[in-house]
């Protein structure tokens, strides 16, 4: 990606700066192009960088860049937007709880403003997660699947409840992907606190 289409974003919601704007045309996507993006939205979410960054690794599933997903929403209208892969919902609920003035479009374009509106819905769902939960699962892991399932989901796993197959298919991608995260962040200088630690 480098040297192709990149600029940078001037998002008035979100941290201004660091994120990548991917090219037009399709090509290769990597998560730690917006590292730097999920260490300032984490720190205004209060949620750990880590948290955020291993989330965007398991949304990298499918392209993104702006051409790819305005195909898809055309083939696809309830398809979420942007490099965290948000439905409307979910972003009609951050964007009415945090004041935020961009649209759910603006996802698929600016990635800080991604990155930003993601952070901020998982410090909503860590909101809504019981301090004490089952060991099974770090408090990080299950804002994950938070996440990825709902916050009413994630309550029920924090329970004890057995996650479905997509859930935790989910979590083994999380799982694996928390390593490569932490070593993106540790050469920035910064992995920040991590929650799974302090909850237990």
């Amino acid at each position: 990606m480098a040297g192709r289409g990149v600029r940078v974003t001037e998002q008035g919601d979100g941290p201004r700066g660091g994120a990548r704007t991917p090219p037009l045309r399709p090509g290769g996507y990597d998560p730690a192009d917006h590292a730097a993006a999920c260490v300032r939205s984490a720190a205004r979410a209060g949620v750990p960088p880590l948290l955020v960054l291993t989330v965007l690794h398991n949304e990298a599933y499918k392209p993104h860049n702006p051409l790819l997903e305005r195909l898809w929403q055309w083939w696809k209208p309830g398809a979420s937007y942007g490099v965290a892969n948000m439905h409307r919902a979910t972003f009609e609920q951050v964007r009415r709880d945090h004041g935020l003035s961009g649209r759910w479009e603006d996802l698929r374009d600016d990635p800080a403003f991604a990155v930003h509106a993601a952070a901020l819905h998982l410090g909503d769902l860590d909101r809504r997660l019981p301090r004490r939960h089952v060991r099974r699962y770090t408090r990080d892991e299950l804002l994950a699947l938070g996440y990825n399932a709902g916050a009413h989901n994630m309550r029920a796993f924090a329970r004890g409840v057995p996650p479905g197959p997509m859930a935790r298919s989910y979590l083994r991608r999380y799982r694996a992907h928390r390593s490569r995260a932490a070593d993106i962040l540790a050469a920035l200088g910064t992995c920040g606190p991590d929650t799974a630690a302090a909850s237990g």
